[in-house]
C-alpha cells in the first residue's frame, strides 16, 4: 500500500486511477477536499477495495499519524499543496500554511513512522514529494533549460512556498535519514484540470463563445506535460528513483501562452464550427499581466531519462486534442466543479484587468 495526499485533485487524481490500474496495489488517499478537490474525479472507484479516501488535512498531524500506523504504506506520494499562482498574489497565507506547514507536519509524522519500521521496511520506505519548476525563477529567451543543480530563485509566494517545502524534504534526507526523493514537473495538462489553468479555461470559455483572457503580450513560455507522462514518470521515480536525489520532469514541449490559446482554438474550429464564431480566435482578449508574471520556464529532463529510462509518450498536439476531447465530452463535470465560489474567484482575478 501507498499513502498519496491530495489524491483528488488533478495530478493526484490521474496518479490515484493509474496507479490501481497500473500496479493493482492499495492507495489511502487523504485529500482536505478544497475548491479544487473533486471526489467526482474519483468515482471510477468508488466500489474497489483498494481505494481507500480518507478526506482530512496533512496539517492535522494526530490524524496523519493514524493513518501511516493503520495501513503501515511503503510509500508517501506528496501531492497536496495549494498550486495556483494567481491565487497566491491575493492570497499568500494559505499557501505557505498548506506546502510549507503542511508538509512540514507530514515530514514529522513520516520521520515518526518511518522510526519504527524494521530495518528492511525502512530501506524500502519511500518519501516522494512533487514539486514544480517555478522554484528554479524566470529564464530568458536563449538561457539553457532548468537542470536539478540550477538554483532555486522563485518569484511568486505559490513558487517560493513549493522551495520552502522542496529544502524541507531535502533537509529532512540530510538530517534525518528519511529516504526522500523530490521531482520538480513543467506545466501539467490533461482532464480533471480544474478550470482556472490555462488551458482548461481556454477551452472552456472558447466552448461557450466567452472572451479568451491572455495575459500581457501572450509570449511567455512554458513547457508543456501530459498528465498521463507525469503519473508515469512519478511511479518510476518512486519505483527506482535514488533516495535524496531530485529528478526533473518535462514534456519536451516550450509553448507561448498565444501558441497554446491558438492551437485549441484551431482544435474548437474543427471540432465545433459554429456560424457565430468562424474562428474561436477571434475571442482572444488580451488583459493585464499577471504581477511578477515569470518570462519562461523550460525543464532538462536528462535525468529521468539517462537514470531511470524515462522519456514524455504524448506529444503536445495529440495530447492537447485529447483534452479538448475530454473538456467538450465533460461539461457536466466543468458546470459541477465550476461553483459560485469559482465564479466569484474569475470576478476578482480578471474583471479589473481590462484590455490591454
Amino acid at each position: 500500500m501507498i499513502l498519496v495526499t491530495g489524491g483528488a485533485g488533478f495530478i493526484g487524481a490521474n496518479f490515484v486511477l493509474d496507479w490501481v490500474a497500473s500496479e493493482k496495489s492499495p492507495v489511502a488517499n487523504l485529500d482536505k477536499l478544497s475548491y479544487a478537490g473533486n471526489p467526482g474525479n474519483l468515482v471510477s472507484l468508488k466500489q474497489d477495495a483498494r481505494h481507500i479516501f480518507v478526506k482530512g488535512d496533512i496539517c492535522d498531524r494526530t490524524l496523519v499519524g493514524q493513518l501511516l500506523r493503520e495501513h503501515k504504506p511503503a510509500a508517501i506520494v506528496h501531492f497536496a499543496a495549494e498550486s495556483h499562482v494567481d491565487r497566491s498574489i491575493h492570497g499568500p497565507a494559505e499557501f505557505v500554511q498548506t506546502n510549507v506547514i503542511g508538509t512540514f507536519s507530514l515530514l514529522e509524522e513520516a520521520r515518526a513512522y518511518w522510526s519504527t519500521l524494521a530495518a528492511p521496511e525502512q530501506d524500502r520506505f519511500r518519501f516522494l514529494h512533487v514539486s514544480t519548476d517555478e522554484v528554479y525563477g524566470s529564464l530568458g529567451r536563449d538561457d539553457p533549460a532548468f537542470t536539478e543543480s540550477t538554483p532555486y530563485a522563485p518569484n511568486s509566494p505559490y513558487a517560493a512556498s513549493k522551495a520552502a517545502a522542496d529544502h524541507l524534504v531535502r533537509a529532512y534526507h540530510h538530517t534525518y535519514g528519511l529516504p526522500t526523493i523530490t521531482t520538480n514537473c513543467s506545466n501539467n495538462y490533461g482532464p480533471l484540470q480544474f478550470p482556472e489553468k490555462l488551458i482548461p479555461l481556454m477551452i472552456v470559455n472558447a466552448a461557450q463563445g466567452k472572451p479568451l483572457p491572455v495575459y500581457g503580450d501572450g509570449l511567455n513560455v512554458r513547457d508543456w506535460l501530459y498528465v498521463g507522462d507525469h503519473c508515469a514518470a512519478v511511479r518510476l521515480a518512486l519505483r527506482r528513483g535514488r533516495p535524496g536525489e531530485t529528478y526533473n520532469i518535462g514534456g519536451n514541449s516550450e509553448k507561448t501562452n498565444l501558441e497554446v490559446v491558438n492551437a485549441i482554438c484551431a482544435i474548437l474550429d474543427e471540432f465545433r464550427p459554429s456560424s457565430l464564431i468562424p474562428h474561436h480566435s477571434s475571442l482572444i482578449t488580451y488583459v493585464k499581466d499577471r504581477p511578477g508574471h515569470d518570462r519562461r520556464y523550460a525543464m532538462n529532463a536528462g535525468k529521468m531519462a539517462a537514470e531511470l529510462g524515462w522519456q514524455p509518450a504524448e506529444r503536445f498536439e495529440t495530447g492537447l486534442r485529447r483534452t479538448v476531447e475530454w473538456y467538450l465530452d465533460h461539461m457536466d463535470w466543468v458546470e459541477n466543479v465550476t461553483s459560485g465560489a469559482y465564479r466569484n474567484w474569475l470576478h476578482l482575478n480578471y474583471a479589473d484587468r481590462g484590455q490591454a
